[in-house]
């Protein structure tokens, strides 16, 4: 499978239109058309964008392998900048600042509050 199908494959997989998946990206809708349509391919950049928005490897998105492991890369949300999804739809920003608030509230304390 080439990049350009691995794209439109993963991005209908997560239920996002190009120009969401543009938004995440910080392009143009026409430029994931043109991937999409394989006229033009993503930089290694934005390939590594890609991996991290599907949970898939880099070495996935590239073509370079077959296994669609799912990446299990750790992320600190206080550090490290990351666009998370539920069914399908990216978080917005002020409910990632209320995820944020809730798990502030309780990393020290060890208790389980959600089962």
């Amino acid at each position: 499978m080439n990049i350009a199908q691995r794209i439109k494959d993963l991005r209908l997989s997560k239920h996002l239109t190009q120009k969401e998946l543009a938004q995440l990206l910080n392009v143009k809708p026409t430029t994931v058309s043109g991937w999409e349509l394989g006229r033009n391919e993503p930089s290694i950049d934005t390939l590594k964008d890609l991996a991290r928005i599907f949970g898939v490897s880099v070495d996935y998105m590239a073509g370079a392998t077959e296994s669609l492991d799912r990446d299990k890369t750790t992320i600190d949300l206080e550090k490290d900048p990351v666009v998370l999804s539920y069914g399908g739809r990216p978080v917005s920003e002020e409910d990632m600042d209320v995820i944020k608030a809730i798990l502030e509230r309780h990393k020290n304390d060890g208790d389980v509050h959600y089962e």
